[in-house]
């Protein structure tokens, strides 16, 4: 079937793309409209609401248990201290060494209880992560074989493969990290603000007061930081994008001797990366010692205030001991917020790129009730046809033309006279504006489009075959087909004649970019597609410019195989091969300016005359100079 039209429902990976284009820099952008975002995320979630909640309530149950630990260490540390002091004194009855095993077993059950709960969440969220991500990544497929071609003529295709990558992998690794990570902070810091408030008020505000310096000095970091973050994502896309763009064209890269500006050009990208890396590291690796440095200093004046309480005897001594661990658990998912914050940014930027992506328009709605069961001959018919790509300025102005079956209909013109939008208007990659065009009598608009390409069979210049054996790639025309008619199809392609020779023969794995075989090769292999398919309509973009005149010969035998019985459109650049032609519409400047036989065009001596002459006079020279 097509090379460049496969059926939606046979899908292999399709190679090449700009991986490293614009959409590689989404990752430190920030988002259009934060809480519509967010509030898509949320409903996109909301399948998942009761397991999330669980999640939520173990992270919390979780945080809430080591949030007792030091409340609890602090008795035991007051029971031994106050134990010991009786013992010096010689009142009391020492220490009470039953009742601190007690508690250190019931501090021990809660420690294992929170590490479960712990684990069980993370286990839960991860299930829920990666189902989330699935689903993202199926619509965005779905999303793509149902977005019109004109989305992907004015988009980069580094640009969606960024967004099933790099932005869903952004939101899957906030929800299976950052999320649960922010309820266990929320929890701590308000869990350990009223343990702490239980110790003493005095203390807790003293505590608090730290929490502005920390904040400013925070804040001054991030937005430092935030610009050099931004600026390595940035550049990583550039490097990217320039690595693939080398790698890709290095036979042309050393054709030309390219290699000292590719590498210049390299360092300059990856110098700036490197500037804007190190900074955004070091940056960012500043806020630890800044909490650290903060939180000593209110060390020193709860260990003086406190000393001072226990002298007072307002407080024990393990309360002391107590506080200060809560201080330490309080600076830390305070530092922790404020970085999921900033990562909440990144995720909802990713995530408003993949929504945009999901909310594009899509092909015009199928019609409720498709035409079935229609004996298909190859019968096309042009009424009044009018397109523009944009409506406001109409190329094909009123075009009609009918063509019976078994006709070979020739398109020719100038290069960019718009010869394959004739071939994206049949196989209805675009709508006409008005007019129709018909299928056997039936307006095209009233098929499926599966059902009305499945008619159509295309073999264009450039070809495609994916990562896969030769036999796999000709049996893609039609996957149900016997081993007998693939290799049937293989002979009348000329593709037996030289598959032999290769290492392999039929189950030659075609590398990544099929340079294992020749043009020539690929373009036989892709012709024996078409054939294999057996469309009632061929559209064949003149495949043999790029190849020998020995291959060129069998490449045509080839596809006068394929064409025989079948209507044919043939875009055309060397008019001496379509002179034969049932009917040749000749294109200039978008229309459709003269259209007959060949000996009609030429005695009327119009634009069609005026291009045949001239490449007849072109290829009369080249014929001479080689004499």
């Amino acid at each position: 079937m097509s090379q460049d039209n496969p059926k939606t429902r046979r899908q292999p990976p399709r190679r090449g793309g700009r991986g490293g284009g614009p959409g590689m820099m989404a990752g430190a952008e920030k988002p259009k409209n934060f809480k519509a975002t967010m509030r898509k995320l949320v409903k996109e979630l909301s399948q998942y609401k009761v397991r999330i909640i669980i999640v939520f309530i173990f992270a919390a149950l979780s945080a809430f248990f080591m949030i007792l630990g030091p409340k609890i260490l602090g008795n035991i540390t007051t029971e031994l201290f106050e134990g010991l002091m009786n013992k010096i004194r010689g009142t009391g009855e020492g220490i009470n060494f039953d009742s601190i095993k007690q508690t250190i077993l019931f501090l021990l059950g809660l420690y294992v209880c929170s590490a479960l709960l712990a684990y069980i969440q993370g286990w839960i969220m991860s299930g829920v992560s990666a189902k989330v991500t699935y689903r993202l990544r199926e619509q965005i497929s779905m999303k793509i074989n149902n977005l019109p071609l004109k989305y992907f003529d004015k988009t980069p295709q580094g640009e969606v493969l960024s967004r099933v990558t790099n932005d869903v992998d952004t939101i899957s690794r906030t929800l299976n990290q950052s999320l649960t990570q922010m309820i266990t902070s929320v929890t701590t810091v308000i869990g350990v603000i009223v343990m702490m408030f239980t110790i003493s008020w005095q203390m807790t505000l003293v505590a608090l007061l730290i929490l502005p310096l920390s904040a400013v000095l925070i804040a001054l970091v991030v937005k430092q930081s935030q610009k050099y973050f931004k600026k390595q994502q940035d550049y990583l896309g550039h490097v990217n994008g320039h690595v693939e763009e080398m790698y890709g064209g290095h036979v042309v890269v050393k054709a030309f001797n390219g290699e000292e500006d590719s590498i210049k050009k390299f360092n300059e990208i990856n110098n700036v990366l490197y500037d804007s890396a190190w900074k955004s590291q070091f940056l960012s690796g500043m806020m630890m010692p800044i909490m650290k440095f903060v939180g000593n200093i209110g060390y020193v004046l709860i260990s003086i205030l406190g000393g001072w309480f226990a002298v007072k005897r307002i407080i024990t001594v393990g309360d002391i001991q107590a506080f200060i661990q809560y201080v330490r658990q309080f600076t830390q998912p305070v530092a922790q917020i404020a970085n999921i914050m900033n990562i909440f940014q990144q995720t909802a930027a990713a995530a408003e790129r993949v929504f945009e992506f999901l909310e594009e328009d899509e092909e015009i709605a199928e019609t409720p009730n498709p035409v079935k069961n229609v004996e298909h001959n190859g019968n096309v018919e042009f009424k009044h046809v009018q397109f523009g790509y944009d409506p406001d300025k109409i190329i094909i102005k009123d075009f009609s033309c009918k063509v019976n079956k078994g006709h070979n209909i020739a398109i020719v013109g100038p290069t960019g006279a718009g010869k394959t939008t004739m071939v994206k208007l049949l196989m209805r990659f675009y709508d006409v504006n008005s007019g129709e065009i018909l299928l056997d009598g039936h307006n095209i608009k009233d098929y499926s489009r599966y059902d009305l390409r499945e008619n159509f069979g295309m073999v264009l210049q450039d070809t495609w075959l994916y990562n896969g054996t030769i036999w796999d790639n000709i049996k893609y025309g039609r996957l149900d087909a016997t081993d007998e008619e693939v290799l049937a199809a293989a002979k009348a392609a000329h593709v037996d004649t030289f598959v032999h020779m290769l290492p392999d023969g039929y189950n030659l794995m075609l590398n990544e970019e099929t340079t294992n075989v020749s043009q020539g090769q690929k373009q036989l292999i892709t012709i024996a597609r078409a054939i294999l398919a057996d469309p009632k309509v061929l559209i064949l973009d003149e495949a043999t410019s790029s190849v020998d005149t020995r291959t060129e010969v069998q490449i045509q035998k080839a596809m006068n195989n394929l064409m025989k019985n079948r209507t044919s459109f043939v875009i055309a650049h060397r008019l001496s091969t379509i002179r034969d032609a049932d009917l040749i519409l000749v294109m200039n400047e978008g229309d459709i300016v003269e259209q007959g036989n060949h000996e009609e065009l030429i005695e009327r001596d119009g634009f069609y005359a005026e291009l045949y002459k001239s490449q007849f006079e072109e290829d009369f020279v080249e014929t001479e100079e080689l004499i």
